[in-house]
């Protein structure tokens, strides 16, 4: 897997002619060499289900008289450019109108992405489950037979819910009963794994170890068994597009420690997929390319081809300011480890096998916002899933409504036993079967408080405010001491606001009187009786996040990192084994809100003396800035490395060699 990769789109309706009719070999090379691109995603075929090249298993485009696919392989590998092959595999509009029978439907009959063939322009996904699956086999095995590919990327596949008559069928024949969702769910899960099995066997026929992808455009947290249905894995994640500059890095925190290659996936669009003419400022790529292999990610930028085939300048110019950094940091940046005093276990993989969801919540999550506390606090983690060892985090994250059941709660048990801790929120730590706490975090159970909102009363200092009841929108529980500390209270309000019973524009203030402990100590760790990362994700509300960066304060024994970088930076710390070095990635960026919904950056501000302490235990023989390679002066005293960054312009990194 190369560090700077571009996905290059081609959905083109048959409705347009001279398709690759301005497509130039020494046009495409130079595009890809101001670029700084050392592996390129080609297409054999598109969304619209045609293919370009010359095909048996499949049909031309109308408008395409030569072999586009051939033209460009040959014309990358001149230049040592990979050529990793796209291949739509959920979609083919071409084919839904002529096999209907072979599409997803949806309980009700309806078809996905577009309900129907007359609503609205869009693709109609294929169910996998139906001989469609044949064709498309026979797709993948043209390509890999026929061309020089160095990769198949298969989109728009997953787990998927499907009605159709073939799924029923199947149901039926096993003797489940296709009414009820949790019958369908073994068809749908063998599906997948059919299809997988299927691509994999019918590549090693023809060029074993071939690498694959299967694109479904979120890599499900806790399915492991999903994720290593790939060869490596590719994040797409277009801040964009949707997706917002806290997505890449959850899902980079929760990808690097599965041992997986992997990459970064965002776009130069403006927007997001499927734009003409939309075009970041160059620092929003600068950025987020550094953001990738900060997270010891490589990296792959989107763009789209035009239907003539002409690689546009001024996309090649905008991708090549960013890769020729990347370019210039890659030595940094190989097989890097990350090293975490705390871990998230995300909430997406506790009960992930119960789930059906194959897309995210993109706001309003537990997860995401205990990541965007975690970024701005500067701490040092890792995203995990029930499977990973716990052993090596000083400190464990419940968050929200991380309930146990039997075998996660003894996993965690012993993670204590053995001087683990643990910071739970919410309804995190409850008995699966209602029992109450399966931790002892030094606290009981009463129930959900009955009062939405009410308030925390901090019994300590908070680092910007003054101490106060501050709203809780989110869940509360009400707990009463057993054996724990408070270290803060809830205020209950006099009343919830119903049609009745009013207080002011919003809610009713605060009564004063004590609800019972809000956040509480044990030896096992820190409870707060809030859903305080969803709280946050959707609010945002200051004293929230100092409020969880004091407990995880207290519970760390000693971090391994301090920095007086701003809120909105960025921190990372990668460690080269084979090297002897760590690699310290220091990351500054703004994003704002333009529109309704599209997040950018342009503006980059330098900031300047970006003071950095690290406990380390190796004796550091050298720091420099990379890949500057510029001693930087520093002190190393009490298993504590000190160094001041001068300046730090979008990413800096900061290496600590040892011997």
């Amino acid at each position: 897997m190369r560090f700077r990769q571009v996905h290059l789109d081609f959905h083109t309706s048959e409705a347009i002619p001279g398709i690759g009719s301005r497509f130039d070999k020494q046009q495409f090379q130079d595009m890809l060499q101001l670029g700084h691109v050392d592996s390129i995603t080609i297409f054999s075929k598109c969304h619209h289900g045609w293919a370009y090249h010359p095909s048996k298993a499949n049909e031309i485009h109308p408008g395409l008289s030569f072999d586009l696919l051939g033209a460009m392989i040959e014309a990358a590998h001149e230049i040592n450019v990979k050529t990793p092959v796209y291949i739509s595999a959920g979609l083919d509009e071409k084919l839904a109108l002529r096999h209907p029978e072979w599409l997803i439907r949806s309980k009700d009959d309806k078809t996905n992405w577009v309900p129907g063939f007359l609503e609205r322009a869009g693709y109609h996904q294929f169910c996998l489950n139906t001989p469609y699956l044949d064709l498309l086999i026979a797709q993948v095995e043209e390509v890999v037979a026929n061309y020089d590919a160095d990769g198949i990327f298969l989109d728009i596949v997953g787990v998927r819910e499907c009605y159709c008559h073939t799924c029923i069928g199947a149901a039926r024949e096993r003797g489940f009963d296709p009414r009820d969702k949790q019958s369908m769910r073994p068809i749908w899960e063998a599906t997948y794994a059919n299809y997988t099995r299927r691509v994999r066997e019918a590549i090693d026929a023809i060029k074993p170890g071939l690498p694959v992808f299967h694109n479904g455009g979120h890599i499900r947290r806790g399915r492991r068994d999903l994720a290593q249905m790939n060869t490596h894995l590719e994040l797409e994640s277009l801040p964009t597009g949707g997706w917002g500059y806290d997505h890449f890095p959850l899902s980079a925190r929760y990808a690097q420690p599965l041992g997986m290659r992997f990459l970064g996936m965002t776009g130069k669009f403006h927007t997001s997929w499927g734009e003409f003419g939309g075009y970041k400022h160059p620092n929003a790529l600068r950025y987020e390319t550094a953001l990738s292999i900060a997270n010891g990610a490589r990296c792959s930028i989107g763009d789209q081809l035009h239907p003539e085939g002409v690689m546009d300048p001024a996309t090649y110019r905008l991708i090549g300011a960013a890769y020729a950094e990347v370019e210039a940091k890659e030595a940094w940046c190989e097989d890097a480890v990350n090293v975490a005093d705390v871990a998230l276990l995300t909430l997406e993989s506790i009960g992930a096998h119960d789930k059906l969801e194959e897309k995210e919540n993109r706001s309003g999550h537990s997860d995401a916002g205990a990541v965007r506390m975690l970024l701005e606090g500067k701490l040092l983690f890792d995203v995990i899933d029930t499977e990973q060892h716990f052993a090596s985090y000083k400190v464990i994250i419940l968050p929200d409504k991380a309930v146990l059941d039997e075998s996660l709660a003894r996993k965690l048990n012993d993670y204590i036993a053995a001087g683990g801790k643990v910071l739970a929120t919410g309804s995190s730590g409850l008995a699966a079967d209602g029992s109450g706490f399966a931790l002892d975090l030094g606290v009981e159970w009463l129930g959900a408080n009955e009062f939405r909102p009410d308030y925390f009363r901090p019994g300590f200092e908070l680092g910007s405010l003054s101490n106060a009841a501050f709203i809780c929108y989110s869940q509360g529980q009400r707990v009463a001491l057993k054996g724990g500390v408070e270290l803060g209270e809830r205020e209950d309000p006099y009343f919830n606001r119903d049609v009745f019973h009013f207080c002011s524009h919003q809610h009713t203030p605060s009564s004063g009187k004590s609800g019972g402990p809000g956040m509480v100590e044990s030896a096992a760790g820190i409870y707060i009786a809030w859903d305080v990362f969803d709280d946050y994700a959707t609010k945002g509300s200051l004293f929230l996040k100092e409020s969880v960066l004091y407990a995880l304060n207290r519970l760390l024994s000693g971090r391994t990192l301090h920095t007086n970088l701003p809120a909105q930076g960025i921190v990372t710390l990668q460690r080269q084994e084979r090297h002897g070095r760590y690699v310290n990635h220091l990351l500054y960026a703004s994003p704002v809100k333009r529109g309704t919904s599209v997040e950018v950056i342009e503006d980059i501000m330098p900031l300047f003396d970006i003071e950095v302490a690290l406990h380390i235990d190796e004796p550091v023989n050298e720091v420099y800035l990379a890949p500057e390679r510029k001693p930087l002066p520093y002190e190393q005293k009490d298993g504590v490395v000190r160094y001041t960054v001068p300046k730090l312009e979008c990413h800096q990194m900061v290496v600590l060699a040892y011997s």
